[in-house]
């Protein structure tokens, strides 16, 4: 990007804190879409399908920021943990989806393995 072109999310590019506030912001709309998808029933219902559709524009926009700065893997793993998680648990308490105490211990496995391989991607351990 050049002097005179100017950034829609500018953080992004000064840093690594920016970065990973849009892979944040990436997540949380993921999580959106997929409670909206869910609400849709097969894009059936109108407010519902917009609302997915505006999710998933919005992930896909902030995602590909925080990739600028993120390596893929890491960044991948990490949205989709955010997407995983927090549909998972706003669906039990939103949308009165069951929620079972294996299903939860699989969910902190995701929480672990995401924390883990960000660890391992830490200068302090190379």
């Amino acid at each position: 990007m050049t002097d005179t072109q100017t950034s829609a999310f500018p953080a992004a590019e000064t840093g690594n804190k920016g970065a990973w506030g849009a892979l944040l912001l990436a997540g949380a709309f993921e999580v959106g879409y997929a409670l909206s998808v869910g609400g849709s029933q097969a894009f059936t219902v109108l407010t519902w399908s917009v609302s997915a559709i505006v999710f998933f524009l919005l992930t896909l926009y902030f995602l590909s920021v925080a990739l600028k700065t993120i390596d893929v893997g890491i960044g991948y793993a990490v949205w989709a943990g955010i997407g995983s998680i927090g549909a998972a648990v706003l669906g039990a308490v939103l949308l009165d989806q069951p929620l079972t105490l294996a299903q939860s211990c699989w969910l902190a496995v995701i929480i672990a393995g995401v924390v883990w391989l960000k660890l391992a991607d830490s200068p302090k351990l190379k």
